[in-house]
C-alpha cells in the first residue's frame, strides 16, 4: 500500500520554506502603472461607520473589517469576481484556509483560482510566507483542468498593501508597499490587479464555451 504523504499547511510555511518551496531566489520587481481612483461616497461613509462602531486597530480579525470594505469598494465593477472567505482548499502538498480567495461569481468555488489576499496584523513576511504556497496552490489547481493562468496574490494589514503576481513559468514579482493614507493610489492598483484577473477569466470561459 502506497503511503500517504501529509500536506504542509499554509500557515506552519516560515519565509525561506516559502520561497524554496516555489524554488525562487528573490521576489522580481514588478513594475506598472494605474491611475488613483478616489473612493466613491458610498465608502467613505461606510469606513466613517466601520470605524465608529468597531475597534480597527487591536486585531487580526479587527482589521479584516477594513479589508472587506476596501475590497468591497474594488470589486463593485467586476461582476464576474467573488471573494469568498477563510476558504479552505489543497494543492499538490499544501493544505490550508486562505483569508480571502477570488474566483468566479456564483454559488460556489470552483476553478479557475485567480487571487489571494492574506490579512496578517502587522507581519508582512509572515503573510507571504503563507501566501506564495496558497498561488501556487492556485496554480496547482488551475492546471489540473488545463486552465494556465498568472496567479495574483496581496498581503495587507488593512492599512498597507503589498502585490504579486506569480507567473506561468514560476517567476514572482512584486509591487508595494502602498498605506491607504493614499487610497486613491491603493484603490487604483488594486483596480489594475482586479482587472488582470478578470481578463484572465474571461479568457478562460471563452476557450470552455
Amino acid at each position: 500500500m502506497a503511503t500517504r504523504v501529509k500536506k504542509k499547511h499554509f500557515l506552519s510555511f516560515t519565509y525561506g520554506e516559502a520561497f524554496k518551496y516555489l524554488g525562487i531566489p528573490e521576489i522580481i520587481p514588478w513594475k506598472f502603472s494605474v491611475e488613483p481612483i478616489a473612493p466613491s461616497e458610498f465608502f467613505q461613509e461606510n469606513l466613517r461607520q466601520i470605524s465608529e462602531v468597531f475597534d480597527l486597530q487591536s486585531g487580526e480579525e479587527s482589521k479584516k473589517l477594513l479589508i472587506d470594505a476596501i475590497c468591497q469598494e474594488s470589486l463593485r465593477q467586476f461582476k464576474h469576481l467573488k471573494i469568498w472567505k477563510a476558504a479552505p482548499f489543497s494543492g499538490e502538498q499544501t493544505t490550508g484556509y486562505v483569508d480571502y480567495l477570488l474566483a468566479k461569481r456564483r454559488a460556489y468555488l470552483e476553478v479557475p483560482l485567480l487571487c489571494i489576499i492574506e490579512a496578517k496584523k502587522d507581519d508582512f513576511e509572515q503573510g507571504l510566507a503563507q501566501c506564495l504556497p496558497a498561488m501556487k496552490a492556485c496554480q496547482y489547481n488551475n492546471q489540473l483542468l488545463g486552465q494556465k493562468l498568472d496567479i495574483y496574490g496581496i498581503v495587507t494589514n488593512g492599512e498597507g498593501w503589498q502585490f504579486y503576481k506569480l507567473t506561468l513559468d514560476g517567476l514572482v514579482y512584486g509591487f508595494g508597499l502602498y498605506a491607504i493614507g493614499n487610497l486613491p493610489q491603493v484603490l487604483g492598483i488594486l483596480n489594475f490587479v482586479f482587472e488582470q484577473c478578470e481578463q484572465n477569466l474571461l479568457a478562460v470561459l471563452a476557450l470552455v464555451s
